[in-house]
């Protein structure tokens, strides 16, 4: 599911973010970062994240067919929901602590650590998600089921956003990029192992 390429970019956000809020060299603005630019993240994750992937798509609709599948899979679905309230419960505390414009030295630490249990559980969710339910699920449907879905998942989307919501949150999260001064993604290539 392409959202999901969205949303590990604005899970990569919170991992930079986390790292410069730790960072502590005894300047008066280390630490410091867009509480503007994280908002919007945080925004965007819920809106086009929890609001739309995962309430419209996923628990409406896929995770019902995996609840009735045989097997270990059908388990999945109890464990991600739950990951998903969690994951509304970390928004809701990222978007209070950006919402009062600034990110306190108090706030800090607590922050980084809300951000980085977010991204931990996230990427083993996603990652299971699509090498297990998303598998298991397009297995369990015919071609002409899958698309019917497909068209569904569609409808829902232009339902939601009026438009294009995917095109609108590539954009979206471009922007928060841009704020964050991570846009440019050679800054992350790996350095040459040591040897």
């Amino acid at each position: 599911m392409r959202e999901h390429g969205v949303l590990r970019r604005a899970l990569f956000a919170y991992t930079e973010a986390a790292a410069r809020l730790r960072a502590n060299d005894g300047a008066a603005d280390s630490g410091t970062i867009d509480a503007g630019a994280l908002k919007r993240a945080a925004t965007l994750f819920r809106t086009f994240g929890e609001d739309y992937h995962e309430r419209l798509l996923e628990e409406a609709h896929i995770f019902p067919a995996i609840r009735k599948l045989q097997g270990p899979v059908a388990a999945y679905p109890d464990v991600l929901t739950a990951q998903h309230q969690r994951g509304r419960e970390i928004t809701d505390y990222i978007l209070g602590v950006t919402g009062k414009g600034a990110i306190g030295t108090a706030d800090r630490e607590p922050m980084a650590r809300a951000m980085e249990t977010l991204v931990r559980m996230y990427r083993a969710h996603a990652a299971h998600e699509d090498t297990v339910v998303f598998t298991a699920w397009k297995q369990a449907l015919s071609g002409h089921e899958l698309d019917e879905m497909g068209d569904k998942f569609e409808e829902i989307e232009h339902q939601k956003f009026g438009k294009d919501g995917f095109d609108d949150a590539v954009h979206q999260i471009a922007d928060i990029e841009q704020a964050l001064g991570l846009a440019d993604i050679a800054q992350f290539t790996a350095p040459p192992p040591l040897g």
